[in-house]
């Protein structure tokens, strides 16, 4: 056997010992979001950073590089899912080897701590308790961007943006950003205008049992496409999907005085877990086999989501199952008023509820700040009067406490900095998507409405889901729309949906 198929051969090993383990770190998260008891949080620190350490010591070692060299060095050219296969091996290599074990180690104790502590802030809506952590995390995160910018070539934030959406670059994020920015304030106001013009819609009330929603989400689940056999859904105090291809785990949180939210959000991670499940067997393990970075991920969960689920077919499916789910009856459950509910644009404090048109403020914000705090140029202390300003200037309210500010979102005491960006681009790519995926199946507006999502579900597996890293994630968008990223299909789908007078 040639040495570079020998050396390719190695590192497909040690990459899936990888995988493996990080897969471990997954379903530990999984555990200690929904059944860990709170006495269990330093010890769980202690298995996920040896865990991690024991990940990244693997992907560090020193015959890695050798085998890297030697497998790209071949003189008979891989096919093109092993050569995608090295070069995100590469890629993957070239971040680890940035950040010391130690540092490593470090990090993923302070975000398991700071995680722990947050579920106790947040309710209290008292940012002080968390500061000290959340200091701590945000030191270490800038100590691993610093690392890894020198080593990769990159800017400060660019460096924590490439882990979660490869090749992507803030100078890009700016320019998507502005055009929003520039047509953004005005499409809202003109929302709320024309939809105040009309009579309210009118929100069914009563009592719906946490296990009423349970039963008719798992439903939706199981039509969409979501196999059970290899999956499950759970309760969290911030909903989320997680676990592995095989065995995804979907998490929400139920409001017994009103089903949407739970719902949506359970909808919302279908989307995800859906992208999961269909990776591609046949590389399983392997970085190529992964998913293409968070704005494909985000834009999986929010074709499912935003672009079908508060479409006007979905509902006409929805609101004869609603009514059979939780037995009543009346103008408030049918699919005009259901509808007109679905697509309520309102300025609101929290962004898992922000409506589609809202959102994206949420996520400019929240976008600005952390830019700010990896500068240096926001101090953490500093941060929930700047959250509430932003706020307030961008959808003109104000946050009255920090439980609607900045508490309201996990990610940044657990670690995940250069991830929010992600979300509004995976809202641009799915109605790009989306698009496209109207052009390719005609009748699929009527499939929808039938409760059929096969010829969606068929599409994003071919397009997106099948295709794992395969691709560099503009190419894939470019293969599966016909051109690149950009806003106009987003702006015309919102105008279309939002500025109808219907």
């Amino acid at each position: 056997m040639p040495e570079p198929v020998k050396a390719y051969a190695e590192l497909e090993k040690r990459f899936a010992r990888i995988a493996k383990l990080r897969g471990a770190v997954g379903m530990l998260h999984w555990d200690q979001s929904v059944v860990m008891p709170r006495g269990g949080a330093e010890a769980r620190a202690e298995q996920i950073s040896t865990l991690r350490v024991l990940a990244h010591e693997l992907l560090v070692a020193p015959e890695m590089a050798e085998l890297l060299d030697e497998a790209q060095r071949g003189s008979e050219a891989p096919d093109g899912w092993q050569t995608a296969n090295l070069r995100e091996m590469a890629r993957r290599h070239a971040h680890a080897t940035a950040v010391p074990g130690d540092l490593v180690e470090a990090l993923s104790r302070a975000i398991t701590r700071c995680e722990t502590i947050w579920r106790d802030a947040r309710p209290a809506s008292d940012f002080a308790m968390l500061l000290p952590s959340f200091r701590e995390v945000l030191s270490l995160t800038r100590e691993m961007a610093a690392a890894k910018a020198d080593r990769l070539g990159l800017g400060l934030y660019d460096a924590l943006l490439d882990e979660y959406d490869p090749g992507r670059r803030a100078e890009k994020i700016d320019r998507i950003f502005g055009e929003l920015a520039a047509f953004l304030p005005a499409l809202i106001q003109e929302a709320v205008e024309r939809q105040s013009a009309r009579s309210a819609p009118v929100p069914p009330e009563g009592h719906f049992p946490r296990s009423v929603q349970h039963a008719l989400a798992e439903r939706l689940m199981r039509t969409l496409g979501f196999d059970f056999e290899r999956g499950r859904l759970d309760v969290s105090l911030h909903p989320f999907s997680g676990g592995v291809p095989d065995d995804s785990r979907i998490t929400t949180r139920w409001d017994e005085a009103g089903f949407a939210t739970g719902l949506m959000g359970v909808l919302h991670e279908t989307g995800h877990a859906l992208y999961e499940q269909g990776l591609p067997p046949a590389w399983r393990y392997q970085p190529v086999g992964e998913d293409r970075g968070m704005t494909l991920h985000e834009s999986q969960s929010l074709i499912v989501e935003m672009q079908v689920c508060r479409s006007r077919a979905f509902i006409s499916y929805l609101a004869p199952l609603l009514r059979e789910a939780f037995g009543r009856s009346g103008p408030e459950w049918e699919p005009g008023n259901l509808y007109r509910l679905a697509t309520r644009v309102r300025p609101g404090f929290i962004r898992v509820d922000a409506d589609e048109v809202t959102y994206p403020a949420h996520v400019m914000l929240r976008y600005r700040l952390e830019r700010a705090m990896v500068a240096g140029d926001l101090d953490p202390a500093d941060l929930p009067g700047a959250w509430n300003e932003g706020f307030e200037a961008l959808l003109g309210i104000r946050p009255p406490d920090d439980r609607r500010g900045c508490l309201q979102d996990i990610h940044w005491p657990d670690g995940a900095w250069g991830y929010f960006p992600t979300y509004t681009l995976g809202a641009i790519t799915a109605a790009q998507l989306f698009e496209a995926a109207q052009r390719a199946e005609p009748d699929l507006q009527d499939a929808i409405g039938r409760g059929d999502f096969g010829p969606l579900v068929n599409w994003l597996r071919r397009e997106i889901h099948g295709c794992g890293c395969l691709y560099e994630g503009d190419e894939l968008i470019r293969r599966a729309t016909g051109r690149p990223l950009d806003v106009a299909t987003f702006r015309r789908h919102l105008e279309a949906r939002y500025l109808d007078a219907g």
